[in-house]
């Protein structure tokens, strides 16, 4: 099923595939920000205390996902290019080929910022799994890019066009992991601080990870803005001369819901009441 139907594109879906196939094949020398989102998903995994058997990994880039022990593999990516290095197969992450119940663990690193339908990919990663199968996510989410966004704001002064994708914060993060019936919720998030000698530093390693704009009805960026941006943003530089940037990297973890796992209580099967607690002296 489908859940992303009806839904409006706010990217470019065409955009986003030709940006992440001219990424593959460099790609290897742009990982750091992926490498990092891997790592924190890899900590997560070290505190879960059982097998899996069958995985898939959820927008897979070169493959650099290293799965649990014994585990069968699944890779999917928008891009024939990065499915192909990766051994995979082509997927759009709100619109999966899975069958419900094909996995026990899902992982997603450094794709669902740049999703149609993010809710509908939730909901589509969550009927992929086993009961009690387990998903972990990572992307950049609010709070990424701020000097870039500052600098461009700045170059294009009052009418500044749409140029940095929406960012999910962590409170939404968890939001989304709920409505999307996931059991057992958490979303935390992590900062990376990257210094740049200059814009085109960022801008060179945003187009290496493919992550620049694909947002749809996107506005070219004319050379003389880019020039005042590039102008702006060393105008933020430290002492050093470099520009520091942030990444805000925003974990989600959930569970495919199973009758053996902890319930929260019914409403009003309270032994106690809270006013006759809070009446008590000391």
């Amino acid at each position: 099923m489908n859940d992303s139907a009806g839904v409006p594109d706010i990217f470019d879906r065409a955009a986003r595939r030709l940006r992440r196939t001219r990424a593959a094949p460099g790609f290897a020398a742009f990982d750091f920000l992926r490498a990092e989102m891997l790592d924190g998903i890899a900590d997560r995994l070290l505190d879960v205390k059982r097998a899996f058997a069958d995985v898939l990994d959820l927008g897979c880039f070169d493959g650099g996902f290293v799965a649990p022990p014994g585990a069968t593999v699944t890779r999917c990516d928008a891009s024939a290019a990065f499915a192909g290095i990766a051994g995979g197969i082509v997927a759009e992450e709100d619109r999966l080929p899975f069958a419900p119940g094909s996995f026990d663990l899902v992982v997603s690193a450094g794709v669902l910022d740049s999703v149609n339908d993010l809710p509908g990919a939730l909901i589509q990663a969550r009927r992929a799994l086993r009961p009690d199968g387990l998903f972990l996510a990572a992307f950049t989410g609010a709070g990424s890019l701020a000097t870039l966004r500052a600098a461009l704001r700045e170059a294009e002064g009052e009418r500044p066009a749409a140029r940095i994708h929406p960012q999910i914060d962590v409170r939404s993060a968890g939001d989304l992991l709920v409505r999307a019936g996931f059991a057992l919720p958490v979303a935390d998030s992590e900062t990376l601080t990257v210094r740049y000698s200059g814009l085109g530093g960022l801008l060179r390693d945003l187009r290496g990870m493919a992550a620049t704009n694909v947002l749809a009805g996107r506005a070219p960026l004319r050379r003389d803005t880019l020039a005042r941006a590039s102008e702006a943003f060393a105008a933020r530089a430290d002492a050093d001369g470099k520009t520091p940037e942030r990444f805000e990297i925003v974990y989600m973890t959930g569970w495919a819901p199973a009758p053996s796992q902890p319930q929260p209580a019914k409403r009003g099967s309270a032994t106690a009441s809270l006013a006759a607690a809070l009446r008590q002296k000391p």
